[in-house]
């Protein structure tokens, strides 16, 4: 069993179908099925077993697995470890960013790293929150960046709070949001929550939902084209926007926030191109 197997069942066992694991694999699936047929006959048990929904792994099958992704880290840590040994802070950073962080702040932080340290490479991955805890706790990432703490136990650090804002293409009456139309976006669940934490705190009345997209850009555009008001991050705002814009805030007076937070693996610490852009991190700490 090599490194190809390792991948092989990790892959398999994330998409627990033949035709989609072929594909992430850029390899037939009649030489996939060989190969999977040699680690059964290497081994001497079975592994798998087909399923209604696709493919499934026997105790010995899950047990492989867990190894294989053991031996995937373990040999990226050796590769970090030995890019590290370099005098010249290089090699690749694995950084996993929420969508919204990753779209409006994401590239000029990347930018102004690689001012002082040309040599190192970026491997990103977005995605919501939910997303991003899950590729550190499989420290598929050396740092994530999310918009809640998410309850990590590793390191992190408060990058930066931002307000919530009620946008609008005119100035509306706050206490008559319910008679309005709001204008709906895809997001992670602490933002939704926050949201309707807020909502349930001003008004009994629910809200006059008028569209669901699926893109925060979009729900700018259509808000923008007074379709309706929406409530959104002040990370996605620039100063040009053509938008009536308040900062929410509870019955109490207390501003409701996004937090973004930088959150990392204490075991990747000794790695220079990891301990260097934490520090830059820090160091940039919310700043546009």
């Amino acid at each position: 069993m090599d490194q190809k197997d390792w991948v092989l069942m990790k892959t398999l066992y994330e998409q627990r179908n033949m035709t989609r694991t072929a594909a992430k694999l850029y390899v037939s699936q009649p030489s996939l099925s060989y190969r999977l047929k040699n680690l059964e006959e290497e081994f001497g048990v079975p592994l798998f077993f087909k399923t209604k929904k696709g493919i499934g792994f026997t105790s010995e099958g899950e047990y492989l697995v867990q190894y294989s992704k053991e031996m995937l880290k373990q040999l990226q840590l050796m590769k970090d470890t030995m890019s590290n040994m370099e005098e010249d802070v290089s090699g690749i950073l694995r950084i996993g960013v929420s969508s919204n962080f990753a779209q409006y702040l994401l590239p000029k932080v990347l930018k102004n790293f690689s001012k002082n340290y040309p040599n190192v490479r970026f491997n990103v991955k977005t995605g919501w929150s939910t997303q991003v805890i899950e590729l550190l706790n499989n420290s598929s990432v050396h740092v994530g960046i999310l918009r809640s703490d998410r309850g990590w136990q590793g390191e992190k650090v408060l990058l930066r709070k931002e307000p919530l804002y009620l946008i609008s293409k005119e100035k509306l009456n706050i206490d008559l949001l319910p008679e309005y139309r709001l204008i709906n976006y895809s997001t992670d669940s602490s933002l939704k929550d926050s949201i309707t934490a807020w909502w349930a705190d001003q008004f009994s009345e629910p809200a006059n939902i008028e569209m669901e997209v699926d893109r925060l850009e979009t729900c700018k555009e259509m808000v923008k084209n007074d379709f309706g008001f929406a409530i959104v991050p002040g990370i996605c705002l620039k100063k040009d926007d053509d938008l009536y814009q308040q900062e929410i805030c509870f019955k109490d007076g207390t501003p409701v926030t996004r937090e973004t937070w930088l959150m990392y693996n204490q075991s990747f610490e000794n790695l220079t191109v990891v301990d260097r852009f934490v520090n830059h991190l820090k160091e940039w700490n919310g700043k546009d």
